[in-house]
């Protein structure tokens, strides 16, 4: 009897555990799909525009249901009204530019395949009996010819247009076969596919049209303005001198957001080709982009000439996460500068983005480009200062060369040697003496990294180690001096890095502001002059005309 027992104790708790597990994963099922519909109203909230679009879609499908019900005249379309309600599911997308695009491969793919179709049937039935193998031969043919031009480079643009193209003809031959009545089934699909296409332009131009114009000019506006905090918080972040762990997920779990924007502007490449070729280019003049053939491919250029600049920031951000850094004290000595150039470059950014987002032109009087360039001057006169801090002089060869060398020349070759390299020497001389006024011993350096790295290292060398390796012993443990002034030089040089990557920058902004004016005269942007100008005698008459009318009270 304990026996049985036993077992039914097993086979209970057998049963519990598969209830038990059963029941965590029917929760864990409800709680995705919670999940999922959370992050739909969410979607939602940031994009209205997405909710606009379904309700419009949906709209459309209902409207293009009715040919369903569609009795007299024409009986036959409500048979065929299923080509009118895929047209429908298939062209119409979110922008107007992506609408009208499928609307041009669908429509030139119908009509091009209708006429084939309309051609090849003709042929099939003056074939006689033989009119089996034409439909075939011409299956062969329409599918060869369409698969191998769709590979062409320049038709991947329209390889949906192929795709209707081939399909629709064999839709309309096989329908053709059946009835034998094959200009009535073409013409039918033909007239329906249209209706359906302009139910799609109407509805989606008259009820909240949302224009990929708008999307481009928007994102090119963002990215002036994410490069220009990214800039800021870059330079920022390096003066600070934060010690970023040895980890290879460093780069995206310990930079700053303001620091990262610039991964947005260089991913941006892609869906800016997508708008302006894809869409914006389809779409006709509309809101504030009323010039006809408006120049989208000149707002891609001027994007392009902020990522050039935005690599130069994803270079500076490489510096703050480089492995050889900069002593703090040394940064500090150029902190105003690099503040300077920051500032005034960030403001260029931020400017133009303003003026490309009121679609204004620059002033004829200004000159957005005069003090980034006076900030980088006065950089490089402080790096021309303070170069002693940026380089090792004491290992510079012109203090090491001995007079032991010169005895084995000429007397002639030794006196015109020494006549030429009397100012170098001089200059010499010179940064010798500032290096030892500004630039702590290197013993200092020395005791500095024994206190400070003694306690975290174990006392043992590993065989691989990352260069430059900061504690090595010799023999009674002590540390190479030569191999710390190596450190000390190349993480100088790190900062010199830092400056001139700020430096370039400057000078490709240059391409930037060249870019934006080009644009600005291709799209009209209005000359803020005369619009300044319209609103001093708008003010002239509206305090003339309230002046009248207080002297008639």
């Amino acid at each position: 009897m304990s026996k049985e027992r036993l077992l039914m104790f097993h086979r209970y708790n057998d049963e519990k555990s598969s209830f038990h597990s059963l029941r965590v994963r029917v929760v864990q099922l409800w709680s995705d799909y919670w999940s999922f519909f959370k992050k739909a109203l969410e979607m939602g909230r940031k994009d209205p525009r997405k909710i606009i679009y379904a309700v419009k879609n949906g709209f459309a499908l209902v409207v293009v249901s009715l040919f369903i019900f569609w009795k007299d005249p024409l009986s036959d379309v409500s048979q065929f009204a299923i080509w009118a309600i895929l047209t429908v599911i298939v062209m119409f997308e979110f922008s107007i530019g992506a609408t009208f695009i499928k609307g041009f491969n669908r429509g030139l793919g119908t009509f091009c395949a209708g006429m084939l179709a309309f051609l090849f049937a003709e042929l099939a039935i003056l074939a006689g009996d033989c009119e089996k193998v034409v439909i075939v031969i011409s299956f062969f043919i329409i599918g060869s010819i369409a698969s191998y031009l769709k590979l062409y480079p320049t038709m991947a643009p329209y390889e949906y247009g192929f795709r209707v193209f081939v399909l629709t003809y064999c839709i309309l031959m096989v329908a053709g076969n059946k009835t034998r009545e094959y200009t009535t089934a073409i013409l039918t699909r033909l007239v329906l596919i249209a209706v359906g296409a302009c139910i799609c332009f109407i509805i989606n131009i008259s009820i909240y049209p949302i224009w990929s114009g708008d999307d481009l000019h928007s994102l090119v506006v963002n990215n002036f303005k994410d490069l220009a905090t990214s800039l800021e918080g870059c330079v920022n972040g390096y003066l600070k001198y934060v010690e970023y762990e040895r980890a290879p997920t460093r780069f995206s779990t310990q930079a700053t957001e303001d620091q990262l924007n610039y991964k947005s502007v260089i991913e941006s490449a892609a869906r800016e080709k997508t708008l302006q070729l894809g869409f914006a280019v389809w779409e006709p003049p509309h809101g504030r982009y009323k010039k006809l053939g408006y120049p989208w491919t000149t707002y891609v250029k001027v994007s392009a000439a902020v990522r050039h600049c935005a690599y130069t920031v994803m270079a500076l951000h490489g510096c703050i996460l480089s492995e050889i850094q900069a002593p703090p004290e040394k940064r500090q000595v150029f902190r105003n500068q690099l503040q300077s150039v920051s500032a005034e470059g960030a403001r260029v950014l931020r400017q133009l983005g303003d003026k490309i987002e009121k679609m204004e032109k620059l002033s004829t009087s200004e000159n957005i480009l005069k003090q980034v360039h006076e900030a980088g001057e006065q950089l490089q006169k402080k790096i021309d200062q303070r170069s002693f801090l940026l380089v090792n002089s004491g290992n510079w060869e012109i203090e090491n060369r001995t007079n032991a060398e010169l005895d084995y020349q000429d007397d002639d070759v030794v006196s015109i040697e020494r006549e030429q390299q009397h100012d170098y020497l001089q200059l010499g001389f010179k940064s010798q003496s500032e290096t030892a006024i500004h630039v702590p011993s290197s013993l200092t350096f020395v005791k500095k990294l024994a206190n400070k790295d003694l306690k975290k290292k174990p006392q043992t060398l590993r065989k691989l180690v990352p260069w430059p390796s900061w504690i090595s012993f010799e023999g009674a443990g002590l540390i190479k001096e030569d191999e710390v002034k190596t450190y000390q030089s190349a993480s100088a040089l790190s900062l010199a890095t830092f400056a001139s990557l700020l430096i370039e920058f400057i000078a490709r902004l240059q391409n930037v502001v060249d870019c934006f004016e080009e644009l600005s005269e291709e799209a009209g942007f209005a000359d803020p002059d005369v619009v300044l100008l319209e609103e001093r005698r708008f003010s002239h008459w509206a305090r003339l005309c309230s002046c009248c009318f207080r002297f008639k009270a």
